[in-house]
């Protein structure tokens, strides 16, 4: 039985709540597409990886990826920004920038990102995009040159030579921020504005309502941010409502798109909030005695997609607004890269 295989609590959900919130056309901006083999790390098996996309997504391939979204969003048309997993050092990423070119290149209108490392030089990086078609970039923090995978700034995982790459090719970077308070903390605020002004044709992508799981985060920051015409948001594995209508009413619903962080959507449970903190609760990590209501998990998926609609109730999505979330930003946006690289020198 496949991990993603729908139980009636799940089948009840999304037709009860999500079936009518969820447009026909949907464009995923956040799927990663990898192999746990391209993880080098001997020990792997033993790490915290293992409990979790190594047991149950150990490689996803395009075809996996469409199972998946037939499963849970079934009769959607589905498109997708792709890009692999990141692994911590040590990490094959060559073999890993390959394979989600040669996995995305399936899906047609679909569009693959590649990961990148502080290491990697500007004719390096433009090499791989050259040969990959890939057309923009994932940092993330675990390759932080300081070491410090928790407390780091942007540009210690992600140099400035790398920016002005992606400037000059008009490339998206798809961003995952660091620091315990996330998008609230003054650096991560002072670095996006700096960023985005000293290199316009960069298009951001601030994953998981710019790490804002809970609503202060992206309150505090919010005021900071709106009005940054190359500053865009995704909403992968935020569970709380209060979270998502922060981000609607803080930045603007038309900076907002759907991501699913696939192959962790699929997989059960909830992210959930307490304090200034956040964590993944899963069937097998709580000793919570339940035994006075239904106790069965569903996908994290669904509980993203019940957060997202319930914190529209404020706005009120109309129907233009919810199929752009789902789709038409994201479109315009990966095809404003396409014509930017077609006419790179």
């Amino acid at each position: 039985m496949p991990e993603y295989d729908l139980t009636d609590l799940d089948k009840r959900i999304w037709l009860d709540e999500l079936e009518d919130f969820v447009p026909q056309r949907v464009l995923d901006v956040h799927t990663h597409i990898y192999r746990w083999a391209f993880d080098l790390d001997p020990d792997k098996s033993r790490g915290p990886g293992a409990s979790g996309i190594g047991a149950y997504f150990p490689e996803v391939t395009w075809e996996l990826a469409e199972k998946v979204d037939e499963a849970l969003m079934p009769g959607r048309i589905m498109e997708r920004l792709a890009f692999p997993y990141p692994f911590p050092y040590p990490c094959d990423f060559e073999a890993a920038n390959t394979y989600v070119s040669a996995e995305t290149s399936k899906g047609n209108s679909s569009r693959g990102l590649m990961l990148v490392n502080p290491g990697m030089s500007a004719a390096e990086i433009k090499g791989t995009i050259k040969r990959t078609g890939l057309i923009g970039f994932k940092p993330y923090r675990f390759y932080s040159s300081t070491g410090d995978a928790v407390e780091c700034r942007i540009n210690d995982f992600l140099p400035e030579h790398q920016i002005a790459v992606a400037d000059q090719l008009g490339l998206i970077i798809m961003m995952h921020l660091s620091k315990r308070d996330g998008i609230a903390h003054p650096h991560n605020i002072e670095d996006i504005r700096r960023l985005s002004e000293k290199y316009p044709n960069v298009k951001w992508i601030l994953a998981h309502c710019a790490r804002s799981y809970s609503a202060w985060a992206i309150e505090k920051a919010a005021t900071h941010l709106r009005g940054l015409h190359n500053v865009w948001y995704d909403t992968s594995t935020v569970c709380e409502s209060d979270a998502l209508d922060a981000l609607y009413t803080g930045v603007g619903i038309d900076r907002v798109m759907y991501g699913s962080d696939d192959m962790i959507g699929p997989m059960r449970g909830k992210y959930i909030t307490f304090g200034k903190a956040w964590s993944y609760l899963s069937p097998s990590n709580h000793s919570l005695s339940l035994v006075h209501c239904d106790a069965q998990m569903t996908f994290i998926r669904y509980e993203q997609l019940r957060a997202m609609k319930r914190g529209a109730r404020q706005i009120g999505l109309t129907t233009a607004q919810r199929e752009a979330l789902f789709y038409g930003t994201a479109r315009a946006l990966l095809d404003s890269c396409r014509l930017t690289l077609d006419s790179a020198p």
